[in-house]
C-alpha cells in the first residue's frame, strides 16, 4: 500500500469514527519549525491523541522521534505510532506501536466512543 494511500484511509477512518460517534474531535497536524511534525492529532473533551503514521512493517527509533517531542510538550496525550507489522508495543515513555489493522477497528473504543 502507497504511503499516502495508507495515510488517506487513516484519515477517512478518524473522520468517520468521529463524525459517526459525535465524539467532538477536532483533526489536525502538528509541525514545528524544525520540521517534526505528527500526521495526525485529535482534540475535544475526550483527550487528546496523537497518530504518526508508517508504511513499513517494521520500524526505528527515529521513527519515535516526532511521537516523542509531541508527548514532551503534552505529556497528557496518548501517542501511537501505526505501522504495518503484526507486533504491539508499550514503550516505557508511554508511546504506543501499534499494527494500523488492529488499530482502525478499534477506534471508537480508543477515542472514546
Amino acid at each position: 500500500m502507497e504511503g499516502a494511500a495508507l495515510e488517506t484511509l487513516v484519515l477517512q477512518e478518524l473522520r468517520a469514527t468521529n463524525d459517526n460517534l459525535d465524539l467532538g474531535y477536532g483533526l489536525h497536524y502538528w509541525r514545528t519549525p524544525k520540521g517534526d511534525e505528527v500526521d495526525f492529532v485529535l482534540y475535544g473533551e475526550r483527550g487528546l491523541h496523537a497518530l504518526e503514521v508508517k508504511r513499513t512493517a517494521t520500524f526505528r527509533e527515529s521513527d519515535l522521534s516526532s511521537l516523542r517531542k509531541f508527548k514532551a510538550d503534552c505529556p497528557v496525550a496518548q501517542c501511537r505510532l501505526l505501522y504495518l507489522g503484526k507486533r504491539r508495543y508499550e514503550l516505557p515513555d508511554g508511546v504506543q506501536v501499534v499494527p494500523v489493522a488492529e488499530t482502525l477497528p478499534a477506534l471508537p473504543e480508543l477515542l472514546g466512543g
